[in-house]
């Protein structure tokens, strides 16, 4: 269906590769096995655009895939069209089960930006900002209506993923730049704990690992024709002599939207990438790997990509091929052979290293005194626990001495004296059966008669 090739276009490009065209088969994969895939439909899984909304981004695009009136606007809107917000105002055309739906999504984003908001407001232990205050700084939805899907939504959502897009092949070569940095400064905090002749060997080592991995063949320069003849021959399997550049685009263009995306280029570097990288080897890094194949996709589109919608049509294909660079390009460096950063800047970085340690290092202290005020604090407990319990034990040793019993828990006495009653087991009323005196009398001591001697 034409909208499930232009939709992912549009979107791939402008709304964060929304549905993006569908992922590149890698090029060794025998090609007819590839269109009898596509021919019987078989649903192919989308890239990961890497945007922390993704999957926000795919749900609202699915549905509004299934709105007969929108997908039609879509098939027929330009790229500037997206970009203006003019398609963002066909929304208040989309039936109400859509409108609903959308609805929903959004409610259910909102909850899941609330709960990202309340775990770090957790981790930090800031309770002065608010939620909606920090919601503000999600810009892919209008957090002042948190109920209902707008067309202002649909917009800032297209600008936000455009925008977030364009700066996410930026953020990737300024996180190798970093991981490039830290490894130098690892190897070189490493050599500082070694003694002269291990250093020394170690240097020795990482040279001939450099040397090791700069020595492979020849890279072809990316999209050039020697380049793409490598792959009609080697991964197509076809006669070089007879590279047709029309039909190598179809070839390669797996979904048969009309396009080479930028996953479909991507597959067309593997085999010069194999060239340099092997996972196997030692002195070879697979994250380099990846910043190579994203170097060579960047060139390409810069290139090819005359609009600079981040897609190749064929009509854009075909005028490369006619230009001189694409028979005689200049060679092409790797990235072995090329300075990733400056002394100036590894200083730098180091030092920012350092300042992180030096922060890390006086919150350990922190906690470390915290934890010791802790352990303090128990220890004082304990020898007071200790101390009451010393006293109680004294006290009870001087009542047995005294000939007092000890007392229990609530003051009662733990046994009875002989001869003594408990309260409650004594007679209720004098010996021999007789009642109680009133109040006032005395009763009179009775007369011992064992005792009594009776004389003649």
């Amino acid at each position: 269906m034409k909208w499930q090739s232009v939709l992912p276009q549009h979107c791939i490009l402008l709304i964060s590769c929304l549905l993006m065209a569908l992922e590149a088969v890698p090029i060794d994969i025998d090609k007819t096995k590839v269109k009898e895939a596509h021919a019987e439909g078989e649903k192919v899984e989308n890239p990961d655009t890497g945007l922390y909304y993704d999957e926000y981004l795919r749900q609202v695009i699915d549905v509004l895939e299934t709105d007969k009136h929108f997908r039609e606007k879509l098939q027929t809107a330009d790229i500037e069209e997206i970009k203006s917000g003019k398609l963002s105002r066909e929304l208040d055309l989309v039936s109400h089960h859509v409108r609903t739906r959308l609805d929903e999504l959004k409610r259910q984003e909102v909850a899941r930006l609330r709960m990202l908001i309340k775990a770090k407001m957790d981790s930090v232990q800031d309770t002065g900002l608010d939620h909606q205050t920090l919601l503000k700084q999600f810009e892919h939805l209008n957090h002042q209506n948190p109920d209902t899907f707008e067309p202002k939504d649909l917009d800032m959502l297209i600008k936000a993923a455009t925008s977030d897009l364009e700066n996410y092949d930026k953020t990737r070569h300024e996180e190798f730049k970093k991981y490039e940095m830290m490894k130098e400064h690892e190897r070189r905090e490493y050599l500082k704990t070694l003694d002269e002749e291990k250093r020394q060997r170690e240097e020795s080592k990482f040279e001939e690992m450099k040397k090791k991995h700069g020595d492979h063949p020849k890279v072809h320069h990316p999209g050039s024709k020697d380049q793409l003849k490598e792959v009609w021959e080697e991964a197509d399997g076809l006669d070089p002599n007879e590279f047709d550049p029309k039909t190598f685009f179809k070839l390669h263009d797996v979904n048969n939207d009309g396009f080479l995306d930028e996953q479909e280029l991507e597959a067309l570097f593997t085999k010069e990438l194999e060239k340099v990288y092997d996972p196997k080897n030692e002195e070879d890094d697979m994250v380099e790997m990846e910043e190579e194949r994203l170097r060579m996709r960047e060139h390409v589109m810069n290139e090819v990509d005359v609009n600079k919608d981040r897609l190749v049509t064929m009509e854009e294909f075909l005028r490369a091929t006619e230009k001189k660079e694409f028979l005689e390009p200049d060679s092409w460096e790797t990235l072995d052979q090329q300075q990733l950063f400056t002394e100036e800047e590894l200083k730098e970085f180091e030092s920012h290293i350092s300042q992180q340690e030096d922060e890390l290092r006086k919150k350990a202290e922190d906690l470390q005194k915290q934890k010791e005020e802790l352990q303090r604090q128990h220890d004082q407990l304990q020898a007071q626990k200790q101390e009451f319990q010393q006293v109680v034990k004294q006290m009870e040793q001087k009542k047995l001495q005294q000939g007092n019993p000890p007392a229990g828990p609530a003051g009662e006495l733990k046994f009875q004296p002989p001869g003594e009653h408990k309260v409650g087991d004594a007679p209720s009323h004098p010996a021999g059966g007789e009642q109680p005196l009133p109040p006032g009398h005395v009763q009179e001591p009775a007369v011992r008669t064992d005792h009594v001697q009776v004389h003649p």
